[in-house]
């Protein structure tokens, strides 16, 4: 299917353009006209815009107006109040010994109400633009009526003074700038940006295309199979996603909170720019945008661009106003990849060392159950049992034997291995080669066993922190090494220089004007020098270059809450895409009918892909992970299990592994349910409520927890009034102390906070469709897992039943420990050698007077033995990973990074004797 016409059907579906909005104030949310724009002084309302500004610092919701038309004007839909901003930007207040400073957070952009972007670009760029001085200047006047008359609101005079009373029954201008709050950012033009793409060559070689293709995309190259350094800790799952995204063209990943999505994200991104390619990060919101640009911006390797309305864009733009150095010379980098190669060198150095002793403990392990045998293998095959038998060239020679192929050449290595493991085993011509197999592993065991009593067995402590320091080390050369080849003369040639040099004026230029510098630069020359850009979805349509493929990848964060049509822009921008997003959490609002959708799709032709476009239901990760495998990332890594079981057994079919899971915090009772009696919901607002909720906030005032505190609620209404009541009791810095924030589940999506408060608004005689309203499994799954350390649920339930029943009641039942058995799963007098040493282990523990528990969960794996309880509960290790030295060692690293204290105690350290191990093993852990 072209793309060109699936772009042509979603811009039937998109609106042709943004809400007409005429009046930005309202109830709660006043015009304050500023003395200068960037001052304001020290009053109530000036201090609750203040609070408000801290209180949703994650938003932006504070913007500043510098030219406004105020009155009435008629319309269609009847006389409408005017007091809309013909310029406006996202500001930050910062507190002053005697009032306000008034500081830019974001873009300068003119309002909607001009259609013409070409006049809008010419208004951007009149002379002292947004300078303090500019309200009074010269010209002003004359700039502010032919913006207003091109929005359609021609004024009747010009005045330079804050309005006291306004007339609604004419149009006037003010050239005073005025603060007001901005909630609900709307982007227009949609349609006409995706009919623009529609016309476009170059789309059957995007990601768009491989998206929306008619058959599973086809890798883009031949696999890559090549080990993945990276500088961020990843486990194999991630490593996984990384590799694949290096040649795959779709790559999709999915997980739930916590789960290390983003740092997977930065991760791949950055080994795609090592690699010599380029990215464009894409999400849903400006915080979402903020976070995964610092946390790039953290990590060795290129600086992130961040190219839409960002507070971090300015230090950008200076960064490249100042130009770009020479860059390490290719010595350098040749001296970089060589400190790579040594620090990985060692690491496979003391790799091997472990594996060489877990192997020989594993074989020795084995023992027992080849003594009763070995009179017969002796007799079979004598000479493996010599001490000075190659029992490795016996192993090669048995597999040799036993290789496929019925060529001639095949069957004559065949027969040559066979005699030569013939002289190695001394073993007569009719000795079966089952017999020869049993034979060498007990003579393995037999050896492995003799040199674990010779050598007091393996203690692999020092081996192990060798190991991690180690890694440590790897990942320092190999960020070093990132972030010198990004820096390289190799990227800097001299129209990649030409190219971010613009890009620096660019940023600094109004949204408009912005977008048509961006659309004159030389695309492969800017990122070739700058290869790793971040905005949201929204900033991408709107300002990026319109250059099919410009990206060789695409990372679309957030995707189940992006809709396809402002995913399609996004994905046309990249030759790959890596998709990413929870399908459990809040998805995208659409309001296209279905009866469009399905006439549309007619139109089109595209009614057999009906299922992918069906914008209404299917959002960006729907299309995507219908296209393409889907990787899994169940690993979580951020809360205690109290807070996540529930989320992980109701709404991810228990595949969430907690990593997070130790004694100390297994019983930890982290959600508490605050019963409020007498409530009613009145307006939408159940008050009692959010009497209860300011109640708590104060207490927890007097010792605020670090990481903040988050007032939430689903309800709007709740939420309105809880900002208020918040409003009321505190100032701005007062909010900053304790980290308040407050908003609907929907305003959180995205964000976390230390401690929660969940206020559900809902009482026993509420109308079905509010109780429908909570209930709904994706906003409850992110309601309830937005907090990292606490929760508190706030209700005037008395009898709820359903999904909130059943979390209500899992909350105050409270957490329960792991089940204790009395040894490892299947372990016991009949078990496998390593089985019956670890059960005898713990038996000696606990007749030491310590608690044991076996087959211990964290995460994927399991902790042989967990002895002690609390902060003081130590792993004891008793076996080899039964999947292998590979297994093991990762498992040991998980534990490790989770902080777990772990101690060997392998069966051949004590020659088998647990009242000996068990003994050394408890002095240890004392």
């Amino acid at each position: 299917m072209q793309p060109a016409t699936i772009l042509s059907a979603l811009a039937d579906l998109a609106p042709a353009g943004a809400e007409r909005v005429f009046d930005v104030s309202g109830p709660g949310r006043p015009l304050v006209w500023l003395p200068a724009p960037d001052r304001a002084p020290r009053d109530a309302r000036l201090d609750r815009l203040a609070a408000l500004d801290t209180l949703h610092r994650d938003e932006r919701v504070l913007r500043r107006g510098l030219a406004f038309v105020v009155g009435g004007v008629d319309t269609d839909a009847g006389r409408r109040r005017v007091r809309t901003p013909l310029l406006t930007q996202p500001v930050r207040l910062e507190r002053t010994l005697r009032g306000y400073r008034v500081i830019p957070a974001g873009d300068l952009e003119l309002t909607a109400l001009i259609a013409d972007r070409a006049l809008a670009s010419r208004l951007e760029t009149a002379p002292g633009l947004a300078e303090p001085g500019w309200p009074g200047a010269p010209g002003t006047a004359a700039w502010l009526r032919t913006a207003a008359t091109a929005a359609g609101l021609t004024v009747a005079e010009v005045s330079a003074r804050a309005p006291g009373r306004i007339d609604d029954g004419r149009l006037v201008g003010i050239t005073t700038a005025a603060l007001f709050v901005s909630r609900d950012v709307v982007a227009g033009g949609l349609r006409d940006t995706l009919l623009s793409w529609a016309g476009r060559p170059g789309l059957a070689d995007t990601a768009l295309a491989r998206v929306y293709a008619d058959a599973p995309p086809e890798v883009a190259g031949p696999a890559d199979d090549g080990e993945v350094l990276s500088p961020l800790p990843l486990h194999a799952a991630q490593r996984d996603v990384v590799r694949r995204t290096r040649t795959e063209p779709l790559v999709v990943v999915s997980g739930p909170p916590g789960t290390g999505k983003s740092h997977t994200l930065v991760a791949a991104a950055l080994d795609v720019v090592d690699r010599g390619g380029s990215v464009l990060v894409a999400t849903r919101s400006v915080h979402a945008a903020d976070v995964l640009g610092e946390l790039l911006r953290r990590q060795p390797g290129p600086t992130p661009v961040l190219f839409g309305d960002a507070e971090r864009r300015e230090a950008i733009a200076g960064e490249l106003a100042a130009g770009a150095p020479a860059g390490p010379d290719d010595e350098r980098l040749r001296a970089d990849a060589a400190a790579v190669v040594a620090a990985r060198d060692r690491v496979a150095t003391i790799r091997a060392g472990i594996a060489e002793v877990l192997d020989g403990e594993r074989s020795a392990a084995e023992l027992p159950t080849w003594e009763p045998l070995l009179p017969a293998l002796t007799a079979a095959a004598p000479r493996l049992f010599d001490p000075d038998a190659d029992l490795p060239a016996a192993r090669a020679a048995l597999a040799a034997s036993e290789a496929d192929g019925d060529g001639w050449w095949q069957r004559w290595r065949r027969t040559r291995a066979r005699r030569r493991l013939a002289r190695l085993t001394g073993a007569a011509a009719d000795v079966p080669v089952d017999r020869l197999r049993s034979a060498v592993r007990a003579a393995t065991a037999v050896r492995a066993a003799a040199r674990l009593a010779a050598t007091g067995g393996a203690d692999l402590a020092a081996a192990w922190r060798a190991l991690v320091a180690a890694d440590d080390a790897l990942a320092v050369a190999v960020g070093t090494a990132m972030r010198n080849r990004a820096a390289g003369a190799h990227r800097w040639d001299g129209p990649a220089r030409r190219s971010a040099a613009a890009l620096g004026a660019a940023l600094r230029a109004g949204r408009n004007r912005r977008r048509e510098l961006l659309a004159d630069l030389d695309a492969p020359g800017l990122v070739r020098a700058l290869p790793l850009w971040v905005g949201t979805v929204t900033d991408t349509e709107d300002l990026l270059p319109p250059v099919p493929g410009m990206f060789d990848l695409v990372v679309l964060d957030e995707a189940a809450h992006v809709d396809q049509l402002r995913a399609a822009p996004v994905l046309a921008r990249a030759r790959r895409a890596l998709v990413a997003g929870d399908p459990r959490q809040l998805r995208f609002v659409s309001f296209v009918a279905d009866v469009d959708v399905a006439a549309t799709l007619h139109r089109h032709g595209l009614a057999a892909l009906a299922d992918r476009l069906d914008v209404r239901r299917s959002s960006a990760f729907d299309v995507a992970a219908g296209a393409a495998p889907v990787a899994w990332l169940g690993e979580h890594y951020r809360s205690a299990p109290h807070l996540i079981e529930f989320s992980a057994r109701r709404f991810y079919a228990g595949r969430l592994e907690l990593v997070t899971r130790h004694p100390r915090n297994e019983r930890a009772d982290v959600i508490d349910v605050l019963r409020v009696a007498d409530a009613r919901v009145v307006d939408g607002v159940n008050r009692a409520e959010v009497d209860a909720v300011l109640d708590l906030v104060r207490k927890l005032a007097v010792d605020p927890p670090p990481g903040g505190i988050a007032v939430v609620s689903p309800f709007r209404a709740q939420a309105d009034a809880l900002e208020a009541a918040l409003l009321s009791g505190y100032d701005a810095e007062e909010i900053e102390r304790l980290g308040l924030r407050s908003g609907t589940v929907h305003g959180f999506q995205g964000s976390e906070a230390a401690l929660v408060i969940a206020s559900l608004g809902l009482v026993d005689g509420d109308p079905p469709a509010r109780h429908r309203f909570v209930a709904e499994p994706n906003l409850f799954n992110v309601l309830v897992t937005r907090a990292r350390r606490r929760l508190t649920v706030v209700t005037s339930l008395t009898a709820a039943e359903g999904l909130v029943g059943d979390y209500l009641r899992y909350a105050e039942q409270g957490p329960s420990a792991v089940d204790a058995s009395s040894g490892p799963p299947d372990a016991g007098l009949s078990g496998a050698p390593e089985q019956r040493w670890a059960a005898a282990l713990a038996a000696e523990l606990r007749r030491l007077g310590l608690p044991v528990r076996a087959g211990y969960p964290v995460g994927r794996w399991r902790v042989d033995l967990c002895v002690g309880d609390g902060e003081a509960a130590v792993g004891v290790i008793c076996t080899v990973h039964p999947d292998g030295v590979a297994a093991h060692v990762e498992r040991q690293r998980t534990l490790l990074r989770a902080g777990w204290r772990l101690v060997d105690g392998f069966a051949g350290r004590w020659s088998g004797d647990p009242v000996r191990a068990a003994l050394e093993v408890a002095s240890r852990i004392g």
